[in-house]
């Protein structure tokens, strides 16, 4: 922040529209660097906002710390403490005080420490003069979180950086409800229909699928990338990935059981990085387990999808998983879910719509049971869409890769009664 300088020069009135701030569409905004945030609130609405702002999954690397106070107990902190990569300032006072009150921080302020001020004065010379003098960014309360990640990314993000890719993650409420099948399959769709490039990553290193279902035995995978993180980079990936198709990649697991697979919270967090820079969509296929890697990667991606199959047991975790995840993930839009293995003969289920009311969400899609498509496709390494392109089940593969890649929306469905599912949930 640089010098302040004393008194505002009075400009001509211009529209305040220029400089309102547009809500910020949180699914467009990339993980934020490794900074250091110190945040000064005088309200507590803002002292609530920047509490939100601290659990949102794309400040994981920033050190962020909440203070009440105004601009003058930021200079008195900093007067004797160094400054952090970036100080937010929120203030009531009049557009004629705020340079005069800017003026002690700016004595005690790094060269390199950067400001963003919110105020509540839609005044164009004010933003203008501010701007002259070193602060980085003026918003006009309110301001929503997007508004706060957009200011910030548009200070630390280089704009000329290659773009980051989405990573979507695909699990299921239980074993065995076809949440590889479906990842695999919705990976490959979005790379044939949209001729984009997709890895697929297959992060279950003990019982993988994933080189099963494309009929392929690559050397290496993604236990050279998780066990060797300090030699991972984009160039060590290409090593790695093994060809599928024109534009699907494939990260395999080893599917063997020489050794114990044991994770860190964090140890998957570089093969993500990696995956992000390396191509436009990543599709993880994480196994079905709740464990501090998992939780950690699914509050970390894009897009969760959850797999189940229409039962009480799935319902159950369901419920639970969306749960957490909606904590974990308090500023994203909710997982997907996809209903699986629909109609499988003599098995009594619960109704979709039944299934659905209690998690208060809509089905990204629901899968026929189809014993004899899936099956053939699974021994012949192929795809559902390669088997048979005009199939119902490949119609809806197809619906699912459009919906998750933000190209559609899931459609409402009808509401019905729950009737005694949800006392059957409060016996468990």
């Amino acid at each position: 922040m640089n010098a302040v300088e004393y008194g505002i020069n009075k400009g001509e009135d211009e529209p305040a529209a220029e400089i309102q701030t547009r809500p910020g569409d949180l699914d467009q905004l990339r993980p934020l660097p490794r900074i250091s945030i110190h945040a000064f609130c005088e309200t507590e609405g803002m002292y609530g906002l920047m509490e939100k702002l601290a659990q949102d999954r794309r400040m994981a690397k920033v050190s962020f710390r909440i203070n009440q106070g105004s601009i003058q107990a930021a200079a008195n902190m900093f007067s004797s403490t160094p400054t952090p990569n970036l100080i937010l300032l929120e203030t009531a006072a009049a557009p004629r005080d705020i340079m005069g009150e800017l003026a002690p921080l700016a004595e005690v302020c790094d060269p390199t420490t950067k400001v963003v001020i919110i105020g509540r004065h839609n005044d164009i010379p004010l933003y203008r003069d501010l701007i002259r003098n070193g602060v980085s960014e003026y918003m006009v309360a309110p301001v929503s979180l997007g508004d706060v990640i957009a200011a910030i990314s548009s200070i630390f993000v280089d704009p000329e950086a290659e773009p980051l890719g989405r990573s979507i993650a695909f699990i299921g409420a239980k074993g065995g409800v076809g949440s590889s099948t479906i990842a695999h399959n919705v990976a490959w769709g979005i790379s044939s229909l949209f001729a984009q490039e997709v890895i697929l990553a297959d992060l279950d290193l003990a019982y993988g699928t994933a080189n099963i279902d494309f009929d392929q035995d690559p050397a290496q995978g993604i236990a050279e990338a998780v066990f060797s993180p300090e030699r991972l980079d984009e160039v060590f990936l290409d090593r790695l990935l093994t060809k599928c198709s024109e534009h699907l990649s494939l990260l395999a697991a080893p599917s063997l059981l020489d050794r114990a697979y044991d994770f860190d919270r964090m140890a998957f967090q570089p093969v993500l990085e990696v995956l992000q820079r390396a191509a436009p969509i990543s599709v993880l296929d994480v196994p079905h387990a709740w464990n501090e890697w998992t939780r950690s990667l699914l509050a970390d991606v894009d897009e969760v999808v959850i797999c189940a199959a229409p039962d009480l047991a799935n319902l159950r975790n369901a419920k639970n998983m969306f749960d957490q995840l909606r904590k974990l993930r308090p500023n994203d839009k909710g997982p997907h879910l996809i209903l699986n293995q629909v109609g499988l003969p003599k098995r009594p289920e619960i109704l979709p719509n039944d299934f659905c009311e209690p998690l208060e969400i809509q089905p990204t899609a629901i899968i026929p049971f189809d014993t004899q498509l899936f099956g053939a496709a699974a021994n012949s390494g192929r795809m559902i869409g390669e088997m048979d392109g005009k199939s119902p089940v490949a119609e809806i593969m197809s619906q699912i890769a459009h919906i998750v890649t933000g190209r559609a929306t899931v459609k409402k469905a009808k509401k019905s009664g729950l009737g005694g599912i949800l006392g059957k949930l409060g016996k468990k």
